[in-house]
């Protein structure tokens, strides 16, 4: 259902609110390059400092100005399951087209507890959905055995591993078979990924590169695997350094420098250090992003 280069897009903000016009030239920029669906609200968005009143004006934006050119898909993931319904329903009165849940962060639950999230947001609210397993934030770890428990609900129809785990990816496809597709979390493995059966990536890179995150999907789908591995190659160097400290800083940092909104982050992120900034502006100016 969701395949190609997915960006997890960032929230532009300016003197502390929501910069609803640059929100809206970010949406325009990932459109003109390629971008084959949005994700507002997610850990790319910083979703974990918005008041919710500005969740679902962001997920309105995006949705307002996609105009269905592309899939909206709406982070809504919460450590409440009460709340991820909530959150998740939200989204779809507001015209998302599918939702994206992390899973549950602090409470740390068991696979039976994550299965019994997860169920109870499918069966509630009647929207694609993608599980969204990261556990070097969350502190828990969806295991394959549990997302192939899951892959059977007809609303569950994706997950995004961002584990950075190959293996891990691997027994996900081989237990879920076509019942799930598997998107890339991390930048650095998306070609490798795909190259296992994954169907795309949600990026962070495409932020600022979205024309050469799509071509590597694009190619890679087409068949030119040799094209495919070039960028997948090319690109490694910027998408290491989207993680030179904590996402997104480095990315909302990377979008400053090149004009296209404030580098502006929210406590407890803080600007990117010195050295972290003066690493990061060097790698742009060799891909001439700046």
């Amino acid at each position: 259902m969701f395949q190609g280069s997915i960006v997890a897009i960032i929230t532009p903000f300016a003197n502390g609110k929501v910069d609803e016009e640059r929100l809206r030239e970010l949406v325009e920029f990932q459109i003109e390059n390629g971008t084959d669906a949005i994700v507002p609200c997610g850990t790319t968005g910083e979703s974990s400092t918005l008041s919710y009143e500005e969740h679902d004006r962001v997920i309105e934006i995006v949705v307002e100005q996609v105009k269905k050119r592309v899939p909206v898909i709406a982070g809504t993931g919460s450590n409440s399951t009460h709340e991820a319904i909530e959150m998740t329903q939200h989204a779809k009165e507001l015209g998302a087209d599918g939702a994206l849940l992390v899973t549950p962060y602090y409470n740390k639950p068991s696979q039976e507890g994550l299965f019994l999230h997860y169920n109870a947001v499918a069966n509630a609210v009647a929207l694609p959905q993608i599980l969204y397993n990261v556990p070097g934030r969350t502190g828990v770890n969806l295991l394959p055995e549990t997302v192939a428990r899951l892959s059977s609900h007809q609303n569950i129809v994706a997950i995004k591993e961002a584990t950075g785990s190959l293996q891990q990816a691997s027994e996900v496809l081989d237990l879920c078979g076509d019942n799930i597709d598997v998107l890339s979390g991390d930048d650095f493995i998306t070609f490798p990924m795909m190259a296992c059966g994954a169907k795309g990536v949600i990026s962070v890179v495409a932020n600022i590169m979205p024309k050469e995150v799509a071509a590597l999907t694009d190619a890679f789908f087409a068949g030119n695997l040799a094209e495919a591995r070039r960028l997948h190659l090319h690109l490694l160097k910027i998408s290491n350094a989207m993680f030179i400290e904590s996402n997104p800083v480095p990315v909302k940092t990377a979008a400053g420098l090149m004009g296209k909104c404030s580098e502006e982050v929210r406590l407890p992120l803080a600007p990117l250090m010195e050295g972290s900034r003066n690493r990061l502006t060097a790698v742009m100016k060799e891909y001439g992003l700046i």
